[in-house]
């Protein structure tokens, strides 16, 4: 065995992360269930609805909060909770009956996920130091979501042919005791730096204070929110293009997706290859502009075969992989070790924050003109924020600039770390935004 899974502790992780994915896999169906049980045909969409919109507010609100509250916890003895938190959770949503009392469990779900995730993310770079390696398992964990989205739905199906539908919640909490499990057998680094100090709020805005200073990320964000955009018609739009333009949505919406999934797995095995050749940059914004591409010309095609659809579908999962698989890579050279989690966090608060315009924007777009024409124009919209990140994120972007530090003394811990040269104390290493560094220095400093 080589690579990342040639380490016990990835292994171990990574087991973690696919009973993880089971689980919210299985809850998501399993709420969509609940909800129709309880709404009926009249209100269930609704019922769905709130439900998902209180796993963004949980999202986009809550996860750079969890990581300061979690800050001074060992890693390993919060991802446990957290985990067992969720497991214990599900329990009591199988005797649900009111739609309060599956959206205050739902609500407490995704607060936990919403600290769960960007803690995990953080510790798999400390795992896994070297570089390539860590690639890798990016592409791992790129492969491990689409393959939960294709087959989540496959293995809830399978579930219900032996128990009921409030049975899911039981089938998926067992899948977290699985992933509390694989947690508890993995030896976790340590920090490697104590807990940051200082007041509250200030901790919890430190990752979207990095985020918002370094260059790389913000086009970081915006490729996201560009792929978002043309992505979010995909996904939402997938089963009505089916049942439109194929007059079958049960037999046709699963192919499609299948074809989809397909396409990003693909692309996630291609990435750390391409990462050797190429910067991350260029990768994502091939991607981007791939998507982009891909959905206006097929927007354009009058009658398209169902070949070019299973073509296009496969370019649409390729193209996401070029965009989502190295977004880790970009913050993890991006923030130092101790600000790394809160930089997660900022992370997939401003991914979800994203989501959380894209997927009504592209609903409300598929609803009021041809399916065709809101892809062309989502396609378009992904293409300009795609050159904007251009604009923001530098082509020449080396990870080390020398700079100047003239206001610290000469027996400053930061330059006895790296020697600096001059009364200016020039120097040259790693350039990240903390709190010597809190302005951006350009490559010629």
């Amino acid at each position: 065995m080589t690579g990342p899974l040639a380490n016990p502790s990835f292994r171990r992780l990574f087991t973690a992360q696919i009973c993880s994915l089971v689980g919210v896999g299985l809850l998501t169906v399993a709420l969509s269930l609940a909800a129709y049980r309880i709404g009926g045909v009249a209100a269930g969409g609704k019922v769905l609805g709130l439900l998902l919109a209180l796993k963004m507010v949980a999202y986009v609100l809550l996860a750079p909060l969890a990581e300061t509250l979690l800050a001074g916890v060992s890693r390993k003895r919060a991802m446990v909770g957290l985990d067992l938190g969720r497991m214990l959770i599900l329990l009591p949503m199988v005797f649900t009956t009111q739609t309060w009392h599956v959206a205050a469990l739902a609500f407490a779900f995704f607060v936990l996920a919403a600290g769960f995730t960007p803690l995990f993310q953080s510790v798999i770079p400390d795992v896994l130091p070297d570089e390539e390696d860590y690639t890798r398992a990016l592409a791992w964990s790129r492969i491990a979501y689409t393959l939960e989205a294709v087959l989540s739905p496959v293995i809830a199906a399978a579930v219900l042919n032996l128990v009921t539908a409030e049975g899911l919640f039981i089938a998926a909490a067992l899948a977290f005791a699985g992933s509390v499990l694989a947690l508890l057998a993995t030896r976790f680094p340590p920090r490697g730096e104590a807990a940051r100090k200082g007041p509250f709020v200030q901790r919890a805005a430190r990752g979207m204070w990095i985020y918002g200073r370094t260059p790389r990320l913000r086009g970081l964000f915006l490729l996201n929110f560009a792929l978002s955009l043309a992505m979010a018609w995909v996904l939402v739009n997938s089963v009505v293009y089916a049942g439109a333009r194929l007059d079958d949505a049960e037999r046709f919406y699963p192919i499609l997706m299948a074809f989809y999934g397909l396409g990003a797995a693909s692309g996630a095995v291609i990435v750390p290859r391409l990462l050797k050749r190429v910067s991350e940059r260029t990768a994502m914004l091939a991607g981007a502009f791939g998507f982009a591409a891909v959905g206006a010309g097929f927007s354009l095609l009058p009658t398209p075969a169902f070949a070019l659809m299973a073509a296009a579908w496969i370019a649409f999962g390729a193209a996401s992989s070029l965009v989502l698989t190295p977004g880790g890579l970009v913050i993890t050279r991006s923030a130092s070790q101790s600000d790394r989690a809160a930089v997660f966090a900022a992370q997939f608060s401003l991914s979800h924050a994203g989501w959380l315009v894209a997927y009504p924007l592209s609903g409300w777009l598929a609803a009021a003109l041809p399916l065709e024409t809101a892809l062309l124009i989502l396609s378009v919209t992904c293409a300009l924020f795609a050159a904007l990140a251009t604009r923001v994120w530098a082509a020449d972007d080396p990870l080390e600039r020398p700079h100047n530090h003239p206001d610290l003394p000469d027996n400053h811990p930061h330059l006895l770390n790296v020697p600096a040269k001059g009364a200016q104390h020039r120097h040259v290493h790693a350039y990240r935004i903390d709190e010597i560094h809190p302005v951006w220095m350009d490559r010629a400093g």
